[in-house]
């Protein structure tokens, strides 16, 4: 059940240390907030000074106040914050929101007093927040002790930054939502996102998550927790360009980054990922309504062609399809609209919204009513003419007043359907915009935006969650070719016959154990191709010591390795490697290998250990997946045999943190199964 937040979130009573008639103090802000629900639970405001704040009385300290303090919003001097918090302590507080800043932000100093005051926090079996933070809101217990506002609503917003959530509020509010509770997340030296998302997955009155997060410190946790929640979360966060900060070793390593470790976890979690404070909130519209379309087919329904037009192109950028409309939904639509409408897939009343605003209604119900829709886009200038109101001459008003009626008749059709229906207008806060607002429809001024909406809700490949790691194993203790090829053949992968040799007897030694033809390859280098340190094809042993004395001349390797040709002919390259990412632990890539996987780049990113029904999802979602089932003459290859091996490296590599890269490249994919011709790891 996670940890146990309810004195957070809905405390016997509230103390403000530091709360002050200085309106430039936080300890202000907060005490001004905390007294507006004074009938749901007593408040105390403390001040060292005592006196009155706020034209209350005002505590000296916790102590003095007499009774349990149950949540104590701390807001106070850094060189103080210690001794706040023990008094809060031993006044019975089960929860602590830590304003004060100045810990691991500033340094390590900083990190090592705010690890010692969190552990005395646990020690008593408290929660904190904090330090460093904004403070927290729950409009559904009336406990407001953040320096702002926030309206009521469905949507809890966990956040590391408290700007942002400002502007939120403005963003929601067009679109009819509020907040169900707000935290600052702060420096999470006890209470983490990952407690928090837990928490409001189980808060009756939290319909959506959303979380500005910039470090999540547990990101594998924070997965597993979205994955859990049962409700939608949106993740907008920040820094997601960036490559991994440690040098890559591989071409695993060197293919990975942070945005698509973040990508592939909030694939895998089933976590709305946006990149905007503006995508937050469109997903947010969609998401906290009830309506998921069925499939991938809209229907755009506008007033002008070259609305129709561009909010097709933006259907389709969004990954859906704006197929012709079928016989007998044209033919109904033809009866409802005139002559020069349009009726194929954009749908244009050409005009006929001006003479009649009736129209609208009466074609927004035959879409939803058509078999072959799953959605509706409608876009133009629905509202202008409620917007109006009067100015569009003397048959404006009654224009303005048959749009406000097709709004309300467009209500009533949505209300009969479990079809989604999104509104763009150029007058999106007309009354016959809000008309439509209100009935749950969202309406949006952007044509991307309204797309967007629309694929938040799609449908899309089920969610694979994410799977649990498995217990360690012993550790790897030497990351060398042949010792990394020998674990991973132990794990069940297969490999070529090999012989590590180090002169020329060791090598005639070896090309007698097994038939040419061989390949040389120069061990102890981290990138042997590059290097000229890979012969293949050598067709004896004359052949092979002739390229062992020119490499060795060349190189001058300690070791090398004599390996068994496989047969390449129809086969396909893949590459498989682990990267052990710092926030979310094993990250597994998958695609198309040898030399040139980086100049190709056509991978896939999931988090690891993989399973090979997983694994054979991610290959046929490659760009070049149709390679795997033959073209021009070339026969399917044994794309079970790939998955397997997939699952094979994965689940070792997760069972091994110590190791930090890991990769198969390449995997020879044939009509005859999946053999590993090169491997290296990269030890943490």
């Amino acid at each position: 059940m996670g940890r146990d937040l309810s004195a957070l979130f809905d405390p016997v009573s509230v103390a403000v240390v530091g709360a002050s008639d200085d309106p430039a103090k936080y300890g202000h802000a907060i005490a001004a907030q905390a007294i507006r629900a004074n009938g749901r639970r007593p408040v105390h405001l403390v001040n060292r000074r005592g006196g009155t704040v706020l034209g209350r009385s005002a505590a000296p300290s916790l102590s003095a106040i007499g009774e349990p303090v149950d949540l104590a919003v701390v807001s106070v001097p850094a060189a103080g914050f210690e001794d706040a918090v023990d008094e809060a302590l031993r006044c019975g507080a089960r929860a602590i929101v830590a304003i004060t800043a100045g810990f691991a932000e500033t340094g390590e100093a900083g990190r090592t007093r705010q690890l010692a005051v969190a552990e005395r926090v646990r020690a008593a079996g408290a929660v904190m927040v904090g330090p460093n933070c904004l403070g927290i809101a729950d409009n559904t217990t009336d406990l407001f002790l953040a320096s702002d506002t926030f309206t009521p609503g469905g949507v809890a917003l966990l956040s590391q930054s408290g700007n942002l959530a400002l502007e939120l509020q403005l963003r929601f509010r067009p679109h009819g939502l509020g907040f169900s509770r707000f935290v600052s997340l702060g420096n999470q030296a006890d209470v983490t996102l990952v407690d928090l998302l837990a928490d409001c997955a189980r808060h009756e009155g939290t319909r959506a998550i959303a979380v500005y997060a910039e470090d999540f410190a547990d990101g594998r946790a924070f997965a597993e927790a979205a994955a859990a929640a049962g409700k939608p979360v949106v993740l907008l966060t920040a820094g997601r360009g960036d490559a991994s900060a440690r040098s890559a070793q591989s071409h695993t390593g060197a293919l990975t980054t942070s945005a698509d470790v973040v990508t592939a976890a909030c694939r895998d979690a089933g976590v709305e990922l946006v990149a905007t404070p503006r995508e937050l909130t469109v997903a947010l519209a969609a998401l906290t309504g009830a309506r998921r379309p069925a499939g991938r087919r809209v229907a755009v329904l506008t007033d002008g062609g070259g609305h129709g037009v561009v909010a097709a192109d933006a259907v389709e950028a969004a990954g859906f399809t704006v197929p012709e409309l079928t016989g007998p939904t044209r033919r109904h639509l033809r009866e409802a609209l005139w002559e020069q409408s349009a009726v194929a897939n954009p749908v244009d009343l050409a005009g006929m919204g001006e003479q009649d605003p009736g129209s609208y209604a009466r074609t927004v119900a035959a879409l939803l009513a058509a078999e072959e829709v799953d959605a509706v886009l409608m876009t133009g200038y629905f509202g202008g003419y409620a917007a109006a109101d009067g100015g569009l001459g003397g048959g404006g008003l009654v224009l303005a007043e048959g749009e406000r009626e097709a709004a309300r008749l467009i209500a009533d059709h949505h209300r009969a359907t479990a079809k989604p229906l999104v509104v763009q207008s150029m007058y999106p806060e007309s009354p016959s915009c809000r008309t439509l607002a209100a009935a749950g429809i969202p309406v949006f001024a952007a044509t991307e935006d309204a797309a967007r909406a629309l694929a938040a809700t799609a449908p899309g490949p089920p969610r694979t969650g994410v799977t649990p790691l498995p217990p360690a194993a012993a550790p790897l203790r030497d990351s060398g070719y042949m010792d990394t090829r020998r674990a991973l053949e132990e794990a069940g992968l297969a490999f070529p016959a090999a012989r590590e040799i180090h002169d020329e007897t060791e090598l005639l030694a070896a090309a007698a154990e097994f038939p040419g033809p061989y390949v040389l390859k120069a061990l102890h280098l981290l990138h042997k191709s590059d290097a000229g340190g890979v012969a293949l094809g050598l067709a004896g042993p004359d052949e092979l010591l002739a390229s062992f004395r020119e490499m060795h001349a060349r190189l001058g390797a300690p070791a090398y390795s004599v390996e068994a040709m496989a047969v390449l002919t129809d086969g396909i390259e893949l590459i498989v490697g682990v990267n052990r990412d710092p926030r979310f632990g094993p990250v597994a890539m998958v695609g198309l290998g040898g030399v040139l996987a980086e100049a190709l780049h056509d991978v896939a990113f999931t988090l690891a250990p993989v399973s090979a029904g997983r694994a054979l999802s991610l290959l046929r979602g490659l760009r070049t997946a149709a390679l795997l089932d033959g073209v021009r003459g070339r026969p399917p290859v044994d794309v079970a045999a790939a998955a397997a091996a997939v699952e094979a490296i994965t689940a070792f590599a997760a069972a091994h943190p110590e190791i930090a890269e890991i990769e198969v490249n390449p995997l020879l994919v044939s009509p005859h199964g999946a053999l590993a011709l090169d491997s290296r790891a990269v030890l943490d």
